[in-house]
């Protein structure tokens, strides 16, 4: 959290967040659009992520002396929170990592670009599945690149003795293959070619912006789920049987309850975490054993509730024309962005015994 910025700012901060959130991507979501622009290169809407580059929302977690808002993770992930209920399939949380990347070795022009919505810079960081690890591995090529076809260029970092050179790679230059995602959108995997050197930053500084981006990624499995279970419940109330609504039956009330606690434990967590490296105080193997903690409960327990809502639409919701298999699908996706849940659960118990060291 900005040092500038106490309890009730934050709070008010965040309100706002959510309310413009609302105005570009309604919680409720257009699901036509969604559905439009599934399996279209590149996958997303570039003036719907322009809107959000105006939004001052790429570079929300910069300082303000480098163009951002200098908020925190909590606004953050209140933020991603409103575009995973949304869907929106635009790829801020990628952005936001290239951001951060670009702000530490002050590469003006590539960031200004991105910090307007205008270009789209990812970075490249990838190098096997499940990972929340940059090797840097000069020649390996980098996996799951969110939304790769709508990149004007990649951030490809790369060790060189005890950092990492950022290099900066033209699109048009780059040798890429994209593969379709579940929910419409595209990965990209990306062989190293000839970039420009914009900098060496610490390895610290990328892993901590793969924290922030992975804590991002379970708000956004938050919103997810909150949404679907919204959904559902809309479902159970006017489904009628027997000549009442289905929602009355107490065996389906007792298991939209037990998805309701798994809800509020993922914000819990998710809030914990934020709070903790807002706070900024706490040994990196508490902030990561943290992070761990919140990705691994957002990741089964967003796969679970979309999983159970299915079920609790009866055979309509096993059909891909129904809205609430959209849900599922995003979930499928994120789940095993910035780290799976089985390999947050391994970190975490490493992490937890590092701490208690």
């Amino acid at each position: 959290m900005s040092a500038a910025l106490d309890n009730d700012e934050l709070a008010e901060a965040t309100r706002l967040l959510r309310e413009s959130a609302a105005g570009i991507a309604p919680r409720g979501g257009d699901r036509r659009r969604v559905r439009a622009l599934r399996f279209q290169p590149p996958g997303f809407d570039p003036a719907l992520l322009r809107a959000m580059g105006e939004q001052g929302w790429i570079g929300l977690r910069l300082p303000e002396e480098k163009g951002g808002a200098g908020l925190g993770l909590t606004a953050l992930c209140a933020l991603a929170e409103e575009l995973g209920a949304a869907l929106a399939p635009e790829p801020l949380i990628p952005a936001m990592l290239s951001a951060a990347l670009l702000a530490a070795v002050d590469a003006e022009a590539p960031l200004d670009g991105l910090l307007s919505g205008e270009a789209l810079v990812l970075t490249a960081w990838q190098e096997a599945p499940s990972a929340l690890a940059a090797p840097g591995t000069a020649e390996a090529p980098r996996l799951f690149i969110p939304q790769a076809g709508g990149a004007s260029a990649f951030l490809v970092p790369v060790r060189q003795g005890d950092g990492m050179a950022l290099l900066l790679q033209p699109a048009e230059s780059a040798e890429l293959s994209l593969q379709k995602t579940q929910d419409g959108g595209f990965f990209g995997t990306l062989r190293p070619g000839s970039g420009t050197p914009i900098g060496t930053v610490s390895p610290g500084i990328l892993a901590d912006a793969l924290e922030e981006a992975a804590l991002a990624t379970a708000a956004s499995l938050l919103g997810v789920m909150d949404q679907t279970f919204t959904l559902t419940l809309d479902y159970l109330r006017t489904r009628q049987q027997f000549g009442r609504p289905i929602g009355s039956f107490q065996a389906l009330q007792h298991r939209a309850a037990d998805l309701q606690i798994q809800i509020a434990l993922s914000r819990a967590s998710i809030a914990a975490a934020a709070a903790l490296l807002d706070e900024g105080q706490a040994p990196r193997a508490e902030r990561r054993a943290a992070v761990s903690r919140a990705k691994a409960r957002a990741s089964d327990a967003a796969m679970l509730v979309t999983r159970q809502a299915i079920q609790l639409h009866g055979g309509i919701g096993y059909t891909d024309e129904a809205d609430i298999s959209l849900y599922l699908r995003k979930a499928m996706v994120l789940a095993s962005q910035f780290g799976s849940a089985a390999m947050h659960r391994r970190r975490f118990a490493e992490e937890a015994r590092e701490d208690e060291a």
